[in-house]
């Protein structure tokens, strides 16, 4: 199948679900802003200047897509008697201020529960039978957790880039955690594919480190049993590849030779991980869209909805469905709400 993303910035939504919700009284405002065609850190810096602050003074759980309508919660630290700005007078061609709570803590990176997504795909071609049938597979199954390609730059460059950091080229602050992490994923990925590849990310094997479902608590390896095969099956618990960093791999057997003959022909980035002081961490290889729907709202066009936890990439559920391109910059294939 193939199909069109992101024709307009309204095709794609995103809304944060943190989890929790302002207490109502401390030194910082979460203000809940809705963006359209902006980037995250853009909106921070306009936040920052409204408010007569400074950029450091302005946090965010994560980044958001910048071609899409997005909803995500801000928070300025504004403490003291400080007179509060009128957020409603804050008029931006794009973006917009919906709520302001006052909260006790700053929100910080990370501190979320998940997204919720709300995708059209354009002009899907191809066999409706088939994809059909993936979208139900979809429902019941997952798809693989690959790490989407935001992670990786234009391109792909940021992996090529932590490479060069790791012969010595020298890199700004805050661009080493950027190819950290474009590094490690990348060997997970390649972890994953490799089980795709073989038939078996869905079929647990002699040596599996397990995760518990909706957490990221691990246990294992241990013997494969009647009772884990049961736990797998009913979802309470899932596979994991590694996230690469110091110290021997937890899996054991037969799943600790597939994931350090993939490691193996990464040797590079391996070592480079290691050196900069990431410790071994796991994460799950299945992804379980909830709340996931699809519908066609016309002969070509197919609208899917679902949630994901904090981590996770729509891009991960769309790239099993079908083949997507998105239209040239300063294109739009369908026209803005």
């Amino acid at each position: 199948m193939t199909g069109t993303l992101r024709a307009a910035p309204e095709d794609f939504r995103v809304d944060e679900d943190l989890g929790f919700v302002a207490d109502g009284a401390g030194e910082h405002v979460f203000l809940l802003v809705e963006k359209r065609g902006a980037n995250t850190d853009f909106v921070a810096r306009e936040l920052a200047r409204y408010a007569g602050i400074g950029p450091e003074a302005v946090s965010y759980a994560g980044l958001k897509d910048r071609h899409a309508v997005t909803r995500q919660t801000f928070s300025l630290h504004l403490p003291g008697k400080r007179a509060e700005p009128d957020w409603q007078a804050l008029q931006h061609a794009e973006f917009r201020v919906l709520q302001a709570a006052r909260h006790s803590r700053k929100l910080k990176r990370g501190a979320l529960r998940g997204n919720r997504f709300r995708i059209v795909l354009r002009d899907v071609a191809g066999d409706r039978a088939a994809t059909d049938a993936c979208l139900a597979a979809i429902a019941v199954e997952g798809v693989p957790n690959y790490f989407g390609e935001q992670r990786f730059g234009r391109g792909g460059a940021n992996v090529e880039r932590a490479l060069a950091m790791f012969a010595g080229r020298r890199v700004q602050r805050h661009e080493r955690g950027l190819l950290l992490s474009a590094a490690r994923s990348h060997l997970f990925n390649a972890v994953l594919a490799a089980r795709i590849e073989a038939g078996n990310w869905r079929t647990p094997l002699p040596g599996e480190v397990w995760m518990l479902a909706g957490t990221h608590s691990i246990f294992g390896p241990e013997p494969l049993d009647a009772e884990l095969a049961r736990r797998f099956g009913a979802g309470d618990i899932g596979l994991t590849g590694p996230l690469w960093g110091k110290g021997a791999l937890r899996s054991a057997d037969e799943v600790v030779r597939i994931e350090a003959g993939v490691v193996a022909q990464h040797a590079q980035i391996a070592a480079g991980l290691e050196a900069n002081g990431l410790n071994q961490e796991r994460r799950a290889l299945a992804l379980h869209p909830a709340e996931f729907s699809a519908d066609w709202s016309t002969d070509r066009d197919l609208e899917l909805a679902f949630a994901l936890p904090a981590g996770a990439y729509a891009t991960a559920v769309l790239r099993e469905i079908c083949a997507w391109t998105t239209p040239p910059a300063g294109a739009s294939a369908a026209p803005a709400e």
